[in-house]
């Protein structure tokens, strides 16, 4: 299988170049080390096989005129030289072979129809007696050639159609993932979720005299639950369209990230958090992707600390855009409580998992450890152009 490989990359339209100099140089070498020096070598025969040899380049880029004109040169070698002209007619031969596996059918008729031509005239004069002789040579001079050629393209096409079809069929393979995945959206997260916003909008008209903060979380729960709900239909669309690639989801565009992220920690801070937030306003020049990606870590991190630090605990959040790299970084006191074993291994948790993941699509790395009696996560997003 390796040597099959490496006989289909020569053969490889875009290894022209390398053929056709193989080539010349070949010839080069019969002429300065001939098997027969002592077979006279004329003004012809030197200029049918220079002419042969100088057709190399120009067949790389036009492979009909190259076979033609080693015809050419080996007819006027054959007919008019002194010598065997070697060098012309193994030209010929080749430059048929270069015509079939690349160039067009009308090219490839041209190119076999010189060849076939040109060893006529060229023992004609012998005929009947070497109609064998002619025979065979057309065998190997043309017939050879275009059978290779035609292999070789035929495994091409082949080769090309499978791929074609292994294509189709990953793309099928997606779709069908992307639409059951959409299903479970819909219908048990989303339908969930609708639920849930509709019982608090109603719980907030319905209870009569309610404490202002009980107002207050009502609504933190509706506006949340409605972003939520409008977030998971934007994705399920995307999810059911096959044309789609999920770059028409975007979830936050990059002018709304800090109101966005202003509102996770505004969120944060009424669940109990005393958060001090640093957010430099170049956040705005950030692409959707990495724009989308702060607001996740925010968010996520924001929620394990009031998960496992308490509501009592003080976090420190950092944005900053430095040469087009976000540095983001979030740290707690811990609330007063010990780091909590399931954060104490980086590979435990999914929201942890989730956010390195995220991190290193976009060529970072996420830090993740205690730090006193608190927990740090910090992570570098480099700039755009150099991921």
């Amino acid at each position: 299988m390796p040597r099959l490989g490496m006989l289909t990359r020569f053969t490889d339209d875009r290894f022209a170049w390398l053929r056709l100099t193989l080539l010349g140089l070949s010839g080069v070498g019969y002429l300065v080390l001939r098997p027969h020096p002592e077979e006279t070598y004329g003004a012809v025969d030197w200029v049918a096989a220079v002419g042969a040899l100088a057709l190399c380049p120009v067949a790389v880029r036009w492979p009909l005129a190259g076979s033609l004109g080693s015809s050419l040169a080996y007819l006027v070698g054959a007919c008019f030289g002194q010598g065997d002209p070697v060098v012309p007619e193994v030209g010929s031969t080749w430059m048929l072979l270069e015509l079939a596996l690349r160039a067009t059918q009308r090219h490839v008729v041209i190119g076999t129809a010189a060849v076939v031509v040109t060893h006529v005239v060229d023992i004609w004069p012998h005929l009947p007696g070497k109609f064998p002789n002619l025979v065979f040579d057309l065998l190997i001079s043309a017939g050879l050639p275009l059978l290779v050629g035609s292999n070789i393209r035929a495994s091409r096409r082949l080769a090309r159609h499978a791929e074609h079809r292994a294509t189709a069929e990953a793309q099928a393979a997606r779709s069908d993932e992307r639409a059951a995945i959409a299903r479970e959206l819909h219908d048990m997260v989303a339908h969930h979720v609708a639920s849930m916003v509709l019982r608090v909008g109603v719980a907030r008209h319905v209870l009569p005299a309610t404490d202002p903060r009980v107002t207050e979380v009502f609504d933190d729960l509706h506006a949340g639950g409605t972003t939520a709900l409008a977030d998971l239909r934007r994705l399920v669309a995307v999810l059911r369209d096959p044309a789609a690639d999920g770059s028409a989801y975007v979830p936050i565009e990059p002018d709304a990230l800090p109101d966005a992220l202003a509102t996770t920690v505004d969120r944060a801070r009424r669940a109990g958090l005393t958060v001090d937030a640093t957010i430099d306003p170049a956040v705005t020049s950030l692409d959707a992707v990495r724009g989308l990606a702060v607001l996740r870590l925010t968010q996520e991190g924001l929620t394990n600390v009031a998960k496992h630090a308490g509501p009592s605990a003080r976090a420190t959040l950092t944005v900053r855009v430095n040469a087009g790299a976000v540095h983001w970084e979030l740290m707690d006191d811990g609330g007063g409580a010990a780091v909590p074993t399931a954060l104490a291994s980086t590979n435990d948790g999914h929201g942890l998992v989730g956010m390195r993941e995220r991190v290193e699509v976009l060529g970072g790395s996420l830090t993740a450890g205690a730090t006193g009696t608190g927990w740090r996560l910090a992570t570098v997003l480099p700039a755009a152009e150099d991921r």
